[in-house]
C-alpha cells in the first residue's frame, strides 16, 4: 500500500529533523554516537561468532573466507570498526572522567577533544590496513 504524497512529505520531514544533526547539544551527539557505535560492536560480535563458525566447515571454507576478508572492500568494514572501536572507547574513557567528579564544567570541550585524537588514530590504523 503506497503512502500518500501529503504523509511522504511529513515521513521525510520528520526523518531529515531526526537526522540532522544541526542545533543538537553536545552531549546528545555523545550520547547518540556511544548508543551507536555500542550496537555496532554487538553486531559485529554476533558476526564475528558466525564467521568463526566457518572453521566447522574445514581448511577450505576458511581459506574462502580468507581470500573474501583481503578484499579492499572488505578492509574498508574494518576500518568502520576501528572507528566504533574509537569512537567508543574514547567517549566511554569521557564519561568515565566525568562521572568520577574530574572536568564535569568542561566536559563538552573533552568530547571534541577526544574526537579530534581520535580522527588521527584512526587515519593511521586505516594506513595500517591498508598497506599491511
Amino acid at each position: 500500500m503506497a503512502i500518500p504524497i501529503q504523509q511522504q512529505s511529513t515521513v521525510r520531514r520528520a526523518l531529515k529533523a531526526w537526522f540532522d544533526p544541526r542545533g543538537r547539544s553536545t552531549g546528545l551527539i555523545a550520547f547518540a554516537l556511544m548508543r551507536l557505535s555500542g550496537i555496532g560492536l554487538v553486531v559485529y560480535l554476533l558476526l564475528h561468532l558466525v564467521v568463526l563458525s566457518t572453521l566447522t566447515g574445514g581448511a577450505a571454507a576458511w581459506d574462502t573466507f580468507v581470500a573474501l576478508a583481503k578484499h579492499p572492500a572488505f578492509l574498508l568494514f574494518d576500518v568502520v570498526l576501528i572507528a566504533g572501536i574509537l569512537v567508543h572507547m574514547l567517549n566511554g574513557l569521557r564519561v568515565t572522567v566525568v562521572g568520577l567528579g574530574f572536568g564535569t564544567n568542561s566536559h563538552k570541550g573533552l568530547f571534541w577533544t577526544l574526537m579530534a585524537v581520535a580522527v588521527p588514530l584512526l587515519a593511521y590504523a586505516a594506513w595500517l590496513v591498508f598497506t599491511k
